[in-house]
């Protein structure tokens, strides 16, 4: 079974999902990945991790006042299950990214391969990036929906940055470049991707 935490974490997150989907790709998306999370699988045998980036940043990205209503219960039901997390940097090319980028963010999953919960048909996780921090553009089969909570600026297959804001949401189709990029402020998003053959 799903501790509790997890579970409500799992609400929250629907919840929010939900509400902050901005088009009709995102909602079905959204809608696939949480009715397949009503079957729940084993639980992951895994050490949690913390990286430094977490103990400077993360109380600051989620302690924004612009964080209200769903967003809040979310971000509040995400610190209940944080110690538990495997946080971990971004593997692969990182070739366009800023130079501070390897000590400067973090990536956990919470449902998914190496997370709380483990499954390969959807993953629900955040990203975490200092400020000035660039995330290198990068692709992957599965579609995903982001749910941002800070401020910070995204891109999408070349095009220009722009700024969803706390609350604010987008789709990524299959295999799209996209990246993202924190300001002044520390950059903090969930991410949920589904995979193609749910």
């Amino acid at each position: 079974m799903r501790s509790p935490a997890l579970q409500t974490l799992v609400t929250a997150a629907e919840a929010a999902f939900t509400t902050h989907a901005a088009d009709a790709a995102s909602r079905r998306s959204i809608a696939r990945a949480f009715d397949a999370l009503k079957t729940v699988r084993s639980a992951s045998r895994r050490d949690a991790a913390r990286l430094p980036v977490c103990d400077l940043w993360l109380e600051k990205a989620l302690s924004s006042a612009d964080l209200s209503g769903d967003l809040r219960h979310l971000a509040d039901a995400f610190l209940a299950v944080e110690t538990k997390l495997c946080w971990q940097p971004r593997s692969g090319a990182t070739s366009n990214a800023s130079t501070d980028f390897p000590a400067g963010h973090a990536n956990a999953i919470l449902i998914g391969p190496g997370g709380i919960e483990r499954r390969s048909d959807v993953w629900l996780g955040v990203s975490l990036l200092a400020p000035g921090v660039r995330y290198p553009d990068h692709t992957h089969p599965p579609e995903e929906t982001y749910l941002v909570l800070t401020p910070g600026d995204f891109s999408q297959d070349d095009g220009p940055w722009f700024q969803p804001g706390p609350g604010g949401s987008f789709y990524n189709p299959p295999g799209i470049l996209h990246a993202m990029r924190a300001g002044r402020t520390p950059l903090f998003a969930f991410w949920l991707l589904l995979a193609k053959d749910n």
